[in-house]
């Protein structure tokens, strides 16, 4: 056996782990036990939008995949009233089981026949599992018991009745609803085993917050940076036009309660700037987007400040557009294009009328010039930003889990597009003087926001990273904005809808194309023939006929509403993509209710489900990156194996 010296070396840290020809082969055995076993289910989510309770129930019924555990298990020894009782259940136990309690006459009867029930969905939901990670995802407090109850017991000879025995004394002893729980939110852990969220966790919903607390608290999961998290990670960096941005958007959609309870941003110095300074000011063209939780007595002063944050909008990104000529986005500077005495504005070289010139802070000589007043506005805005201890929390756990892009058992998965023109060709961005496109740039534009965020002194490169994180929200070379331009001033307060047009990137146009779509994912580094780009961003209008399989199953896109914004829009309430063992399934979702109204009534989303793929083989750990892993390590194990047999290295015994 040849081995170098670093090799050795290696060799003699494995040993460290593993000190004996036993421990090295056991583990071996254990790995490739590990490669055999079905791959886990893999449950893919985009374009939340703040939509909490939706995303919250989709979370817990994975999709519908604990509806199809509880059919594979139960098919017709259970009623449909029955199933749907037990599903309800276990999306919402703590819930469930105090309506239950309440209204069930011999509740003991009750809780046996649930036990038996939720053992066996608890059996077949860990089958795929070791042992050792089943025992991971015990809970504390029953992890005995509940393995035990889900363990063959060969030695056992009356199982039926040792089975009983447990369940008896779990009811007698009075911990029966608190098992219960446990057991339900075991099943959620285990029929999904991994989560992607492919962008866009914030903006027109009201609990990107609440979203966020429950993916911190997901066993597995990974996040591709949308357009609309971006910009708030790019607020919570401290960067002024990403402030305003995010301030203008939730005024714009009613959602100002998420920056001042959801975050603890104090918003008092905005409604005493919005109401001094646009008291008197026309602000019928800035209207405010709400839903029904919305507390209309806001309306008045929430325009004004939407309106307020608008123009300070325009002028921060005037400002980067300035200063950042590499960017290319001087068709955004419209304030200096504004003629107030016949209310026109030059747009393209093409002059319009403007709905609205009542910018009482706008220096007609001097327009992206803050006032006074705005810049003492948005420092104490920044300050807020920067000290809101659960907005950090939530961002850093952004960049932690997230990223622009994720190649993961042969998907790519990101929330926009490959930037292209019309032949197919990477489109290029110029940063520090060197032209990115592809993967490369993608790779840059991450490589910026972060140190944009996470470089504290306020230099060169921090300054550069902060700006490139507002150009990847709304850069025309952006892979997560992927239009032209932004047309923001236009729809505010140009009437003609000539100019609120924004061109999508000619990715969009050649995503059908297999030579397209084959060209992208080697560019990432994938196979062609059998792998997938799972991509969000752009709602399909499933009422207008739009599919979202694309190039033959090539390519998936899972936004379809999932915010009630765009609902009338798409005719449906999102996608979502499921792939297991077997294959992939898209699911398209009604619109949900309520989480209230599914717990009393028992109401699930309904889902139509379509089987987009099916693989020849069933697919096993060894077919996974997690699988391509193991397998190293079994090769690294097999050398250690075979150092101890040849005496270069000494068993610890």
């Amino acid at each position: 056996m040849n081995i170098d010296e670093l090799e050795f070396k290696l060799l003699q840290s494995l040993a460290s782990q593993y000190p004996t020809i036993a421990a090295a082969s056991t583990e071996i055995i254990n790995l490739q036990s590990i490669l055999n076993l079905p791959k886990g289910t893999e449950h893919f989510l985009t374009d939340i939008h703040g939509e909490y309770e939706q995303f919250n129930h989709v979370l817990k019924n994975g999709s519908g995949s604990v509806k199809r555990k509880i059919d594979e298990e139960f098919g017709n020894t259970l009623s449909s009233r029955d199933k749907k009782s037990l599903a309800t259940l276990v999306y919402y136990p703590a819930e469930k089981l105090e309506l239950i309690q309440k209204e069930e006459d011999n509740i003991e009867d009750w809780y046996k026949i649930t036990l038996h029930r939720l053992v066996q969905i608890t059996k077949r939901v860990a089958s795929k599992y070791t042992r050792s990670k089943v025992r991971k995802a015990l809970p504390k407090d029953f992890a005995y018991v509940i393995e035990e109850l889900i363990t063959e017991k060969v030695e056992v000879q009356d199982k039926e009745g040792y089975y009983n025995a447990i369940i008896h004394t779990i009811i007698n002893i009075g911990r029966a609803p608190e098992f219960i729980i446990a057991l339900c939110n075991l099943i959620q852990r285990l029929v999904i085993d991994h989560l992607h969220i492919v962008g866009d966790i914030f903006d027109r919903g009201p609990g990107p917050h609440i979203i966020l607390d429950t993916l911190m608290n997901y066993h597995s999961v990974d996040i591709q940076w949308g357009n609309h998290d971006i910009v708030w990670m790019g607020a919570a960096a401290g960067h002024w036009a990403c402030i305003a941005t995010v301030l203008r958007m939730s005024a714009r959609y009613g959602n100002l309660d998420t920056l001042e309870e959801g975050y603890g941003i104090n918003l008092i110095p905005l409604v005493t700037f919005a109401m001094d300074t646009y008291r008197d000011t026309d602000c019928s063209c800035f209207k405010i987007s709400y839903n029904t939780s919305y507390n209309t007595k806001d309306l008045d002063i929430d325009t004004k400040m939407h309106k307020a944050m608008f123009i300070i909008q325009q002028k921060l990104e005037g400002q980067v557009i300035m200063r950042r000529p590499e960017f290319h986005m001087e068709d955004r500077l419209l304030l200096d294009k504004i003629n107030y005495e016949d209310k026109t504005v030059l747009v393209d070289g093409k002059s319009y009328a403007m709905k609205d010139v009542d910018f009482p802070t706008v220096d007609r000589e001097n327009p992206y010039q803050l006032t006074k007043e705005e810049e003492q506005l948005m420092e104490r805005l920044q300050h807020a930003f920067k000290r809101s201890e659960k907005l950090q929390k939530h961002v850093r756990f952004l960049f932690a889990k997230g990223s622009l892009y994720k190649t993961f058992n042969s998907n790519l998965l990101y929330h926009g597009c490959v930037p292209m023109d019309e032949n197919g060709n990477f489109k290029s961005l110029v940063v520090d003087r060197r032209k990115y496109s592809g993967k490369a740039l993608y790779d840059v534009l991450e490589n910026y926001a972060r140190k944009g965020y996470y470089i504290t002194k306020d230099t060169a490169e921090r300054r550069k990273g902060q700006d490139l994180i507002w150009y990847i929200w709304a850069g025309p070379n952006s892979p997560v904005f992927g239009k032209d331009k932004m047309a923001t001033f236009e729809r505010y307060v140009i009437a003609d809808e000539e100019t609120h047009k924004e061109k999508k990137n000619s990715y969009y146009a050649l995503r059908d194309d297999e030579k397209v779509v084959n060209k992208i994912l080697q560019e990432f580094g994938l196979d062609t023939e059998h792998s997938h780009i799972i991509n969000g961003h752009v709602p399909v209008e499933r009422k207008k006929g739009e599919s979202p399989i694309l190039c033959g199953g090539k390519l998936f896109i899972i936004d379809g509403g999932f915010s009630r914004a765009y609902q009338s829009k798409t005719g449906i309430a999102g996608y979502t993509l499921v792939a297991n063992s077997h294959g992939m399934r898209l699911v398209a979702h009604e619109p949900f209710e309520s989480a209230e109204a599914a717990i009393k009534n028992e109401t699930d989303i309904f889902s139509d489900s379509v089987i987009v793929e099916t693989t020849a083989h069933r697919q096993l750990v060894a077919d996974t990156d997690t699988g391509a892993i193991l397998k190293s390590s079994i090769t690294e194990l097999e050398k250690l194996l075979k150092a101890y047999e040849e005496g270069l290295i000494i068993e610890k015994v």
